[in-house]
């Protein structure tokens, strides 16, 4: 459920007037995380990798209540429910938005990443939820990457977390993630604190 609220009734209230009109309000945090437990789960379960991080990244977010509440052309939204969006490549060669409910059962969560990924696969169609407070992601699992800036536009003030290739070493296995997320909505110290929750979120699956 989506519903506005005023500012001035939130703890963004001062976060609200400082960064709302600012022409760049997007920060961007890159870690460098621990991904070995993962890809053990990911290979022990059968679940895709990325369905896995995605899963990872929802119950981290549903921990941190700033993420609950988005900027939206000059307005603050409360949501009552998070999602996570996942970019994925089409039969025709382009590519489509596909908006993955969060729930903490992680096998449920895994069906939906599969059914709807697949379908907006074949279909070349974008799904989404509207009433969802939507995490971005985006992997670009080709190449190695060490951190990714997305681009700031005032139609999606949404968070994004966004990796590339994943890189084996001796002794572990480690990912960078961009995290990009508005100023309205957290302020450093929260985005902080959602890396360390899904650094732990990682190592626990």
């Amino acid at each position: 459920m989506k519903t506005e609220v005023n500012p001035k009734d939130t703890s963004r209230a001062e976060a609200f007037e400082m960064w709302m009109t600012s022409p760049m309000p997007m920060v961007t945090l890159t870690k460098t995380f621990d991904v070995s437990r993962l890809l053990k789960a990911s290979r022990k379960s059968g679940v895709k990798f990325n369905a896995l991080l995605c899963w990872c990244i929802g119950k981290a977010t549903s921990q941190v209540k700033e993420f609950y509440l988005l900027p939206e052309q000059g307005k603050l939204y409360q949501y009552g429910s998070i999602a996570v969006n996942v970019i994925v490549n089409n039969s025709k060669g382009g590519i489509n938005s596909c908006d993955i409910p969060f729930t903490e059962d992680i096998a449920k969560f895994a069906r939906a990443y599969n059914t709807l990924t697949l379908q907006a696969a074949a279909e070349c169609k974008s799904s989404f939820i509207e009433d969802s407070m939507i995490v971005g992601t985006s992997a670009m699992v080709h190449t190695e990457l060490d951190s990714i800036v997305n681009q700031y536009t005032d139609k999606f003030c949404n968070p994004m977390v966004m990796w590339g290739k994943y890189r084996k070493g001796c002794l572990k296995t480690t990912l960078p993630i961009s995290f990009q997320f508005h100023h309205v909505q957290m302020d450093g110290g929260q985005g902080a604190m959602f890396l360390e929750l899904l650094q732990w979120e990682i190592r626990n699956v």
